[in-house]
């Protein structure tokens, strides 16, 4: 509003100048010039003072959220999906087979015979949860793509209430849960689902806080550490290259996740395990299934040392568990993927399906 105020003064500027000359009562015409040229140029100084005050906050909001995550090499052979990469740490946790079934919704099988096809060696009696702890980077949909930001400023004068909502929405996203794979949802003794039942994510994010609840899971709005990436290094840590991450939530209930991993030669689960259990169509209350196809085959994975195996400890307050729990050596994998999803389709149409 003040800009374009200002932009009808400089245009009338001129035209008032020149009338004012002509009058025939006007004397010393001369000084009246000086006095109209000081004026512009003062004008034309608070229009431009005014346009730089405006677009600072915009050229803060780019430079808040520095990532060190690989652009997204999928969007243009996917224009019309959501898609992205996901760049953070899976890493598998035993638990007990009698713990899981007592998580796990009743109705829902587990599929023992799948996973002991991909890890034949798995411990006899034990169940691999999977925790998932990723930074979500570039995300694009139809040509346009959310920037990165983790801290929105506080809005200038000129933001309307639109766009103060539009911009709250499109910030970048942390996500951290645990979830439970090779479950028997449509008790074909086949098909693998992933029952996704709660989620630490960037408070700010309202879009992903209300999609997510919108299958059923339960949603934690978080604060996470570090604020804008996968994870941070660990300062003098016994180990070289050893990081951490944490999401925490006060609201609605306490929650929290957060995991410390550093570089392992130990034999760790392999790859077609991870791509498998990252592929399983995913649902929460069995009403709809959220499809996340993780690819495995893009540069951002397969470029030199984008993989590393770790070994680590997580500790987790968060539901199904009633407690908090805490696992040594749990075994993953640092990694990034890129992804396309499709969101609430029915469960139904997976069927076979193998990820």
């Amino acid at each position: 509003m003040i800009s374009t105020c200002l932009d009808l003064a400089l245009l009338c500027h001129p035209v008032l100048a020149f009338l004012s000359i002509q009058r025939p009562k006007m004397h010393a015409q001369q000084s009246r010039w000086q006095y109209f040229l000081l004026s512009f140029l003062s004008l034309l100084a608070i229009r431009y003072a005014s346009t730089s005050y405006t677009q600072a906050p915009q050229d803060i909001i780019s430079d808040i959220c520095q990532t060190k995550d690989q652009p997204n090499p999928i969007a243009s052979l996917y224009p019309m999906n959501a898609t992205g990469t996901l760049n953070g740490t899976i890493s598998v946790i035993p638990i007990s087979l009698k713990l899981a079934r007592e998580l796990i919704p009743s109705q829902y099988g587990i599929l023992e015979h799948a996973y002991r096809h991909l890890l034949p060696s798995f411990p006899k009696d034990m169940y691999p949860a999977i925790l998932e702890a990723m930074h979500d980077h570039e995300v694009q949909a139809f040509g346009y793509q959310i920037p990165d930001f983790s801290v929105r400023p506080s809005p200038t004068p000129q933001e309307s209430a639109q766009k103060n909502k539009k911009r709250k929405n499109l910030t970048h996203m942390q996500r951290a849960g645990i979830s439970f794979p090779f479950l028997d949802l449509l008790h074909d003794n086949t098909t693998s689902f992933k029952w996704a039942p709660s989620l630490l994510i960037t408070a700010s994010h309202t879009v992903a806080l209300t999609g997510a609840s919108d299958y059923g899971t339960h949603t934690f709005p978080a604060t996470f550490s570090p604020p804008c990436d996968a994870y941070t290094p660990v300062p003098a840590a016994k180990l070289p290259h050893t990081t951490s991450f944490s999401a925490r939530s006060q609201h609605p209930h306490p929650a929290a996740i957060s995991t410390v991993f550093a570089p392992t030669t130990h034999d760790i689960f392999p790859l077609p395990f991870f791509a498998n259990v990252t592929n399983q169509p995913t649902f929460a209350d069995g009403k709809t299934c959220d499809q996340m196809i993780r690819f495995f085959n893009t540069s951002v994975t397969t470029a030199p040392n984008r993989i590393e195996s770790v070994s680590g400890t997580v500790k987790a307050t968060l539901f199904p568990f009633s407690e908090e729990m805490v696992w040594d050596h749990v075994l993953g994998l640092r990694l990034d993927t890129a992804f396309v999803e499709n969101n609430y389709l029915p469960c139904e149409n997976f069927r076979g399906y193998d990820g």
